[in-house]
């Protein structure tokens, strides 16, 4: 299979570097950056024998029978459209938009072009928590009844970025509330946050929060909670339990080795990994991997344009319900 890579900033080369030797059945023949340099560094890292700065160059090749939209988050949906309309399956970093009408555009181009895209929740290929899913589905709990997610930063990112980014609820949150439909294979039907700035005050400035607690309920009756944090000084914490009428399933966390050492001052654990791109790595292969089978086996993917709308959704009725102090039905959300 042949792809084309837009974007070789820091997810587009670990895709490129990851397509490059770790998945034989897919090669990637151009790459487009407008950063024009980064483009062709890595293309001459990789030997892909065409890069430029421009992405119409790959949509128009007929070589490339799928693309990998690694750009900036604000043009992600004029090039989900442009790659569907030239007929390209697609594989698109999250978010596909930020507004929830302009997503509903696009998804709806994509229907009818009638190519396959898949969207960027990288977690759901993560080893552990595609093993909680396992359990649970195979009724190893019972009936879910309590849902538990921790998810925490180990810094806030510049206020800037908060300013764009949709926020912590759309940038942050919104990876945990699709782990949240993901693990109980169930929708949320109420939503209450409980949010504060106590990281960052330069977030706070920027109309955002970085300490939230948010309350779920689901169709199914389960109930959960995420707690999001911008900062932990240990490291990278990503954990969830779910406890079941007949048993709890949980994952820890990763840190860069699984070594203990016990001595007279006590018993020591490695830190977590301090970065997404070290705790993700493996599944990061894993969702692109699955990408490529089911463009070559013509199977729908496992995480497509619906799921990111319903993600969207969430994190937009978690900003309601810190901007009013409510419960929020997510079904009464039109952005």
């Amino acid at each position: 299979m042949k792809l084309g890579l837009i974007g070789a900033g820091r997810i587009g080369a670990v895709h490129g570097r990851t397509i490059s030797t770790r998945i034989p059945d897919a090669r990637i023949v151009r790459i487009a950056d407008p950063m024009v340099d980064a483009a062709r560094s890595l293309a001459r890292e990789l030997g892909i024998p065409d890069a430029g700065p421009d992405a119409g160059a790959v949509f128009e090749d007929p070589a490339v029978d799928a693309v990998l939209i690694c750009s900036s988050t604000d043009v992600h949906p004029d090039q989900v459209i442009a790659a569907a309309r030239a007929g390209k399956h697609i594989f698109c970093e999250k978010p596909v938009d930020l507004d929830l009408h302009r997503l509903d555009e696009v998804l709806g181009v994509v229907r009818r072009a009638g190519v396959k895209l898949q969207v960027g929740f990288n977690r759901r290929f993560d080893p552990d928590f595609a093993r909680l899913r396992e359990v649970i589905a195979a009724g190893g709990i019972g009936i879910p009844e309590i849902l538990r997610i921790t998810s925490r930063d180990p810094a806030p990112p510049p206020a800037r970025y908060v300013a764009v980014s949709g926020g912590m609820f759309l940038d942050m949150t919104v990876h945990d509330l699709d782990m949240a439909r993901f693990l109980l294979a169930d929708e949320v039907v109420e939503l209450h946050v409980t949010a504060a700035v106590l990281v960052d005050p330069d977030i706070g400035a920027a109309g955002d929060v970085d300490t939230a607690i948010l309350s779920l309920r689901f169709a199914g009756g389960a109930v959960g909670a995420i707690d999001n944090s911008r900062r932990a000084a240990y490291g990278y914490d990503q954990r969830a339990e779910v406890l079941g009428s007949t048993g709890m399933v949980m994952n820890r966390n990763h840190g860069p080795h699984g070594v203990t050492t016990a001595d007279a001052a006590g018993i020591h654990d490695p830190l977590p990994h301090d970065f997404f791109m070290t705790r993700y790595l493996v599944s990061y292969e894993a969702e692109i991997r699955a990408f490529v089978e089911a463009v070559g086996g013509d199977t729908p993917p496992p995480v497509d344009g619906e799921d990111a709308r319903r993600a969207l959704v969430l994190g937009l009725a978690a900003k309601r319900s810190v901007a009013t102090g409510a419960t929020v039905r997510p079904d009464s959300i039109d952005n």
